[in-house]
């Protein structure tokens, strides 16, 4: 250990005096030179007093009370050039620099012949004097760091940063000092090696140039933590040499119980998402001037959005997360335009979801501004903005955050945000930066929709080409059947051609038979006018002619106006899918009826039902089919048909007990009565 002590302490030495020479010749140096330099000097001194003399003699003590002050002093000609002190702060510097002063004089002091017990007396109260003068002296260094232009912030956070080791060196030291009797010597040998790091940092405060070092928030972050963590265990080990100090027979028991209790603490605190979340906020708000690192965000919502991959979230719910992360939000649900309002699409850990109504998408789209929901409770929003939030989103108590997506002129959808764990205010940082995500979001969730739409256009036209292959085995099939009945003309009578014209009437049965399953939906009726149509009758007459395949009950009466061959289509896609989905045995039931001015039918299975994303994202989708064998045309082509007449189609499905299928059209009294 001796030798560690000269060699660490040498090292330092030689670290401080190098860096005093060249302090001298810099062109452009951080703080006044010749104070500098002389703090620079001092510590140099006391590491060559420590070095050959002994860190216990009077000389050591006297140089460590000189070093302090010299660092006091440039940095209170640091403060006084940045014109940034007031007559509270220079108290502070003269109490610390009063303290020292005392320490040096019970330094002295402890060289008398004392009795025993005085000079512990003494030697303790000269141990609480440095631990002070340290911790006062780190106050004053937090706020050094924030003192001077910003262009030199990052060299002024390296200077604050080298004197704060220093001094939280001397505290750690002085700690250990008085709480087990006198400083270890492992603690005296690491101190040389600390003060060589301090050089170091000093060394890259002292570089050209005007950037100096960046730190990013993530490495501050895992530096504080990592410091909050030594410092921790510190004063443990300090808390157990007490105990066994003081504890007498029991100080086993208590140590072992403070050692319990310190680690639990500590895996308790360390597995708090609270903690970090507070970790986060204090260090930006001390240490930057900046919330975010601006960066490093934007890389994670990129990385985010951009990595689909095998079992990777979907868009819609990455987005949620990628913008949740920014403001460290621990839930989200985002809202998409569905109807004149919003309704939910996707959550990510929101428990609760509800739709909107048309004032709030166009409030969003038309002011494009973040809705503070906590502002909006208090009634300190703007009266249309306050109108515009659903009352189920402002009773919600997790709701912080409305974020409209914005995509070009057009509002895409909009992001509520829970409120984070550490409860804050929204400031112009959050405003500007959920404002920039939620265009970048917009812009992903708008090329995603176009992708879907262009895929949609792509299977249209494969079917397209189907249906033309399918066109050309038809004329195939008239051709034929035309020249058959040319030659029946001639040839009725020959058995063998009545024979010949049976084989080939059953094969073009056969083959149009493939090729109606293949096409799997009838065509197209010609347009017919609006007219009074009897959905009871029609509905019978569909019953009639599916009773076959499965029991079906018609119940109710209605007249409605649409096209009769529409209607028909319409109703038979809604007929045959329940007919498909609905168990053996079990009836479909027709309803036909009156509903808000309206008349409508209700085609109802008892079947396996559908899930609410299935019916909302894929149902009405084309080519989006449940079953193996199905185009997916079916329910697209229903609500192209009803859409046509004025008629709008709902579903209300749940898994396991069945689909109800309404369709709603003008009724027919409607027309008599404006006549």
């Amino acid at each position: 250990m001796p030798t560690l002590i000269l060699w660490g302490h040498a090292l330092a030495a030689l670290a401080f005096g190098g860096l005093a020479l060249a302090w001298l010749r810099h062109t452009q140096p951080l703080a006044p030179r010749a104070p500098l330099a002389c703090a620079l000097i001092a510590t140099a001194l006391w590491a060559l007093a420590v070095a050959g003399i002994g860190a216990g003699d009077v000389v050591a003590r006297l140089a460590e009370s000189v070093r302090n002050l010299a660092w006091l002093a440039l940095m209170l000609t640091f403060v006084r050039q940045a014109r940034s002190g007031s007559m509270p702060l220079y108290a502070v510097y003269a109490a610390a620099g009063s303290i020292t002063v005392f320490a040096t004089a019970l330094a002295l002091f402890e060289t008398l012949p004392l009795g025993i017990e005085a000079q512990a007396a003494v030697i303790q109260f000269r141990l609480i004097a440095r631990m002070l003068a340290a911790i006062v002296g780190l106050m004053l260094v937090h706020q050094l760091a924030f003192v001077g232009a910003p262009r030199n912030r990052g060299r002024t956070v390296l200077l604050a940063a080298a004197i704060a080791t220093m001094w939280g060196a001397d505290l750690f030291a002085a700690a250990l000092g008085w709480g087990l009797g006198g400083r270890p010597v492992v603690v005296v040998a690491a101190r040389g090696f600390v003060m060589t790091g301090v050089a170091l940092l000093l060394a890259l405060a002292a570089r050209r140039g005007e950037r100096g070092l960046t730190v990013s928030h993530g490495v501050a972050l895992r530096l504080f933590s990592v410091a909050a963590v030594i410092t921790y265990a510190g004063f443990t080990i300090l808390l157990t040499q007490i105990a066994e100090r003081f504890a007498g027979h029991t100080a086993r028991i208590v140590q072992t119980a403070i050692v319990l209790g310190a680690t639990t603490a500590l895996v308790t605190l360390l597995s708090t998402p609270w903690l970090r979340a507070w970790a986060k906020v204090k260090v930006a708000k001390h240490f930057f001037r900046h919330r975010y690192d601006y960066r490093a965000e934007w890389q994670r919502f990129t990385a985010t959005l951009g990595s689909p991959g095998p079992g990777a979230d979907p868009l819609d719910q990455r987005i949620v997360r990628a913008i949740a992360d920014l403001t460290g939000s621990p839930a989200g649900l985002l809202l998409v335009p569905d109807g004149a309002g919003l309704g939910p699409a996707a959550a990510w850990h929101w428990p609760d979801t509800g739709s909107t109504e048309a004032a709030l998408s166009e409030h969003l789209a038309a002011s494009t501004r973040i809705v503070e929901l906590d502002q909006v409770r208090r009634g300190e929003a703007p009266a249309e903005e306050a109108a515009a939030v659903p009352q189920w989103i402002c009773d919600h108590p997790e709701a912080w955050a409305l974020v409209p997506l914005i995509h070009g002129t057009s509002l895409i959808g909009a992001i509520l945000l829970a409120r984070p764990p550490i409860d804050r205010a929204l400031d112009w940082e959050d405003l500007d930066l959920l404002r920039v995500a939620g265009r970048q979001a917009a812009s992903y969730l708008a090329e995603d929709r176009a992708h879907a739409a262009l895929a949609d256009a792509a299977r249209f036209d494969e079917f397209n080409r189907r249906f033309a292959f399918i066109i050309h085995d038809i004329k195939n099939l008239v051709s034929g059947l035309s020249l058959v009945a040319r030659n029946a003309e001639r040839h009725a009578d020959n058995p063998a051609f009545r024979a010949d014209m049976i084989e080939t009437l059953k094969d073009s049965a056969a083959r149009m038979n493939a090729l109606l399953a293949r096409l799997s939906q009838h065509h197209r009726a010609e347009p017919e006018p609006v007219q009074p149509v009897d959905l009871a009758a029609l509905a019978l007459r569909l019953a009639a002619a599916r009773r076959a395949q499965h029991p079906i009950v018609v119940e109710g009466v209605g007249m409605a106006l649409a096209q009769p061959g529409r209607l028909d289509q319409l109703l038979g896609h809604l007929l045959q899918n329940a007919i498909e989905a609905s168990p053996s045995g079990t009836p479909v039931t027709i309803r036909a009826g009156y509903h808000d001015g309206r008349t409508v039918v209700d085609v109802v299975d008892r079947g396996c039902g559908m899930s609410a994303a299935f019916v909302r994202d894929q149902l009405f989708r084309p080519f989006a089919s449940s079953k193996p064998d199905g185009f997916g045309i079916g329910a697209y082509e229903a609500r192209q048909l009803a859409e046509a007449m004025d008629g709008t189609i709902d579903v209300d499905s749940r898994q396991g007990e069945g689909t109800r299928f309404r369709l709603s059209l003008l009724a027919a009294r409607t027309m008599e009565q404006a006549a």
